[in-house]
């Protein structure tokens, strides 16, 4: 069993910067590809990032592209998501996920989240 923990939320004014933070348990960590989620009031939740066991491979949605960074400090069981030009629509609960590599599913196990919200 996998314990993620996310932090780094707030509120902050359109085009600040905000950075998450998701501190995980597995004693294998480096070997699970991780991502991070969000889901705004009254919408169905939705990708935002992944980043591959190694750190190399780093992928993003195309609304967050260019403004936002996902890294990984596997010495510490940490994944960052470093948040910048901040809109309005960034508004959400932010999830991290772990991907299970031993699993056929993705992303096994998820955050509690943390809150989001974008001031105009």
């Amino acid at each position: 069993q996998v314990q993620l923990v996310e932090s780094g939320g707030g509120l902050v004014q359109a085009g600040g910067s905000l950075r998450l933070s998701c501190a995980a348990s597995a004693r294998t960590f480096s070997s699970y590809a991780m991502g991070w989620f969000r889901q705004a009031p009254g919408k169905e939740r939705e990708f935002v990032a992944r980043i591959m066991w190694s750190g190399g491979n780093r992928y993003y949605a195309d609304s967050v592209k260019g403004r936002f960074t996902i890294s990984r400090d596997n010495a510490k069981n940490r994944v960052y998501l470093q948040m910048n030009s901040l809109k309005p629509e960034d508004t959400a609960v932010y999830y991290c996920a772990a991907d299970d590599p031993g699993t056929a599913t993705m992303y096994d196990y998820w955050g509690q989240g943390t809150q989001v919200t974008v001031s105009s």
